[in-house]
């Protein structure tokens, strides 16, 4: 008999109609995207917006301003926007008519970003694209989608320019608010001095620091799962759960970014981010309310108690490897030192498994563990509870070499949604309760596509409503950056430091190295591979 668990599919038809016609609303404002003819310009933000405008969300008035090196008038601009918006894998659907009405209200300007001297003239088009608005209603968000590198002048030149001024009252309009891709540093040295220039520049509530993942509907989700949900919440502890997994599994390799991949490596790649921003809401307590503030104030509480590495604990608690040659989708694919502009003797991880403890009353003794990795099996981020193992002592050993612990699982991409494995008897008049029974694992499934259709939203598109909003819940704080990174600073430190005699490795298309399955042995568990 299989131990994979039978799938009963839970389909609610009912409550997107349920739900009625919510709608949020923003001021409008002008997108002023730096970099904006770059990559992520073209596949994630143009098209987020045009999402905005076509489900109803984008405010009247609203207009973009791309500011970048490439010279381009505004009509090109549109047409190359426009290509790349339709061919976008999250558009299903182009409506000539609704990028007609978002493209005339779209502009260009060209010029050098880390130039102070460039921004006389971009104040001058901005002013141009914002005569249609009273002064009062000259909201701007600037989005800085560009290299960590030019962080620095950019922002300096844009508070010296008076472009985007400090505001310390949230009410205050117009707005002025400034939103910073990660990476936020590559150290904790390096995030900290970042920190003391934004906020030397703007003050905290004007900054929004992206993470894609806080975007996803799962994620957004895991607190009203949580606290909404009376039959949760009480066994969300230590006394039912014996250990959780978070798992960021890609299928793609590093492809053309091995010179940025090899001074990046996992950790600071999806550890110091992603990973631990799924931790901190999994493990963070019910916050006193649903404002920004009082949610980052429970994220940070959690970073605060994961327990602090100790001269020894690194080797026992954490693995690295590199991807090696394998087959992904039936067709070869080189190993990691074979990527361009990879080192041959490369030891920097491609795949990482970490464990963490939370040393706080809820969740004392029980494991977090974390892994991500490139060219692994499948696609999938996810969340995985493992509960306690039941006393069935009332059944044969028969049965109860049967019987799994119960499994909640929150799938974040790519099919979002919840499932919740548990035992049932399997039918049969064969089997007798006192002479042992036949028990099979079935799960709960609960998907976001089937109960409400397209009205799952790409994460880009709730995120820039949220910075229009002013709502920073999905955002993070200076103070939860530098507690992120005073967790995983020291690993990274140690592996620089202690080069592996033998780096280990993993095939393409795995689901990890071997020493990975041992870390989690520790615990009495293996690692859960999705479907």
């Amino acid at each position: 008999m299989s131990d994979a668990p039978r799938r009963v599919s839970a389909r609610p038809s009912q409550i997107l109609r349920a739900l009625g016609d919510q709608r949020r609303e923003a001021d409008p404002c002008t997108v002023v995207i730096l970099g904006g003819a770059g990559d992520l310009a073209k596949r994630k933000l143009l098209p987020a917006l045009y999402q905005l405008a076509k489900d109803g969300l984008m405010p009247d008035g609203c207009d973009i301003l791309g500011i970048s090196r490439e010279d381009f008038t505004d009509e090109s601009y549109r047409a190359l926007m426009r290509d790349e918006v339709k061919a976008s894998h999250e558009i299903t659907e182009f409506d000539e008519t609704v990028w007609s009405r978002m493209a005339a209200r779209m502009f260009y300007v060209s010029g050098n970003l880390s130039d102070p001297a460039a921004y006389v003239e971009f104040a001058k088009r901005l002013e141009g694209v914002e005569t249609h608005r009273p002064p009062e209603r000259k909201n701007r968000m600037f989005y800085l989608a560009v290299p960590p590198s030019v962080f620095e002048p950019i922002a300096r030149a844009l508070s010296g320019s008076g472009l985007a001024p400090r505001v310390w009252d949230a009410n205050q309009r117009p707005w002025h608010r400034v939103v910073i891709e990660k990476p936020f540093g590559r150290s904790l040295e390096t995030a900290r001095a970042l920190n003391r220039l934004a906020l030397d520049l703007f003050a905290e509530r004007q900054i929004y620091r992206i993470d894609h993942y806080l975007g996803k509907e799962t994620v957004q989700s895991i607190l009203v799962f949580r606290f909404a949900n009376a039959i949760f919440e009480p066994i969300w502890n230590r006394q039912s759960i014996q250990h959780v997994q978070i798992t960021a599994a890609e299928t793609v390799g590093v492809e053309k970014r091995g010179r940025y991949y090899e001074e990046a490596g996992v950790v600071r790649d999806m550890f110091q981010n992603h990973l631990l921003q799924l931790l901190t809401l999994t493990a963070m307590e019910p916050p006193v309310t649903m404002s920004a503030d009082a949610v980052r104030d429970e994220k940070v509480k959690v970073l605060r108690s994961l327990r602090a590495w100790r001269d020894g604990d690194l080797e026992a608690a954490a693995v690295r490897a590199q991807y090696s040659a394998g087959l992904m989708s039936g067709a070869p694919v080189p190993g990691y030192r074979e990527e361009p502009d990879v080192a041959k003797d490369s030891v920097t991880p491609t795949f990482s498994a970490v464990r963490f403890y939370v040393d706080n009353w809820r969740w004392q003794g029980v494991p977090f563990l974390l892994r991500s990795g490139k060219r692994m099996a499948r696609r999938v981020s996810e969340i995985s509870v493992h509960f306690r193992e039941p006393p069935v002592l009332m059944f044969k050993q028969s049965a109860r070499e049967q019987i799994a612990p119960n499994l909640l699982t929150l799938r974040i991409q790519p099919d979002e949604g919840v499932s919740l494995s548990f035992q049932v008897k399997a039918p049969g008049a064969a089997y007798q309760l006192s002479h042992g029974v036949e028990v099979a694992p079935v799960a709960m499934d609960f998907s976001y596509k089937q109960a409400f259709g397209d009205a799952n939203p790409p994460a880009y598109e709730t995120l820039l409503l949220d910075v229009m909003l002013g709502d920073a819940t999905l955002f993070t704080r200076s103070d939860e950056v530098d507690v992120a990174w005073c967790a995983v600073d020291p690993l990274i430190e140690y592996w620089e430091k202690h080069r592996p005699a033998r780096m280990p490795s993993y095939p393409a298309g795995s689901w990890g190295p071997v020493e990975a399955d041992r870390l989690i042995q520790q615990h009495g568990a293996v690692w859960r591979e999705p479907e």
